[in-house]
């Protein structure tokens, strides 16, 4: 167990540091914004871009993965759903959100500096991945569900088509297509360009972890308590477990892809959650949300890196 806190311990010490000097106002909320900024734009698209660019493409393009993790991310999403809309008569636009909640993680901010410090470079691979089923599939159809509920002259089709517009002027996104076409002709930039993508995409994991511990000053949980545990656990538990469900039916993946896809599912909600939710009148309740999660995901996540120490077939 003291291997596992090695991992997970440094992860959130620095969201405690960035959460530290937040509240202390050795940083504003502004500056962390500003520096979440240069995570998305520049930090992370270089990391995905070396990802994809340095592997050929038959090791990039994962079917099983993609599949797996689909298929198990839409499961939780369905569950988080049905439990807020058909059993709690919720509004469409608070089910979605909730459906986002359980089904989206927090993957570029936490999950890979976690996979990074577990599986090395093979941790950009299981992140780019990920990113494409949230990106395509998941956040789109979230939002779509929301926005149907409030804009009722706009089809869902159109809101998806929006949503997927929106989601193609994200760098992250143009990083991963790029990073494919040169992984599919194997292209290699010339090396000035090379050595500066690999400095940014060095400065990703410590500036994002700090990011999001100065993201959670400010946020409440106060009467909020009682609901948003119900996503707490469809997050951290439910999200995992369908995965994991899922991994063992779509046949044969190697193993770092394995733990990848595991410990990504089980992230706490992607950072921008609670602005996503605004829209609709939800960022408190999303706020509170995100920060119960990612405080208990503490403990989570280490419990499920001790048991895939323990199980056959889950080390790298």
């Amino acid at each position: 167990m003291l291997n596992i806190l090695t991992i997970t311990g440094p992860i959130y010490l620095s969201i405690g540091l960035g959460f530290a000097a937040t509240r202390r106002g050795m940083f504003s909320k502004v500056d962390g914004q500003v520096l979440g900024r240069f995570v998305l734009n520049f930090g992370l698209p270089a990391m995905l871009f070396n990802a994809l660019a340095q592997r050929n493409f038959s090791e990039v393009m994962n079917p099983n993965y993609l599949l797996a993790y689909g298929a198990g991310s839409m499961l939780s999403f369905a569950i988080g759903f049905a439990v807020w809309r058909l059993w709690r008569k919720k509004s469409l636009a608070e089910s979605g959100m909730v459906a986002m909640g359980v089904s989206c993680s927090n993957s570029g901010y936490v999950g890979y500096p976690i996979l990074l410090q577990f599986l090395g470079p093979a941790a950009g691979l299981g992140l780019a991945l990920t990113v494409l089923i949230e990106n395509l599939l998941t956040i789109p159809l979230a939002l779509a569900i929301a926005e149907s509920g409030e804009a009722e002259h706009l089809s869902w089709q159109r809101t998806i088509f929006e949503s997927l517009k929106r989601m193609a002027k994200i760098p992250m996104m143009q990083a991963i297509v790029v990073g494919l076409v040169f992984s599919i002709f194997g292209w290699h930039l010339p090396e000035v360009l090379s050595k500066t993508v690999n400095l940014f995409a060095a400065s990703t994991a410590a500036i994002a972890l700090f990011v999001n511990g100065g993201s959670l000053v400010g946020m409440r949980v106060i009467g909020l308590l009682q609901e948003v545990r119900w996503i707490a656990m469809g997050k951290l538990v439910v999200h995992p477990l369908a995965v994991a469900l899922m991994l063992m039916v779509v046949g044969p993946i190697e193993p770092s892809l394995k733990i990848s896809a595991v410990l990504l599912a089980g992230m706490p909600m992607l950072g921008i959650y609670p602005l996503l939710a605004q829209r609709h009148g939800q960022e408190g309740f999303c706020a509170a949300a995100l920060l119960v999660t990612t405080i208990v995901s503490f403990f989570t996540i280490s419990l499920v890196l001790w048991g895939m120490g323990e199980l056959p077939g889950w080390h790298v």
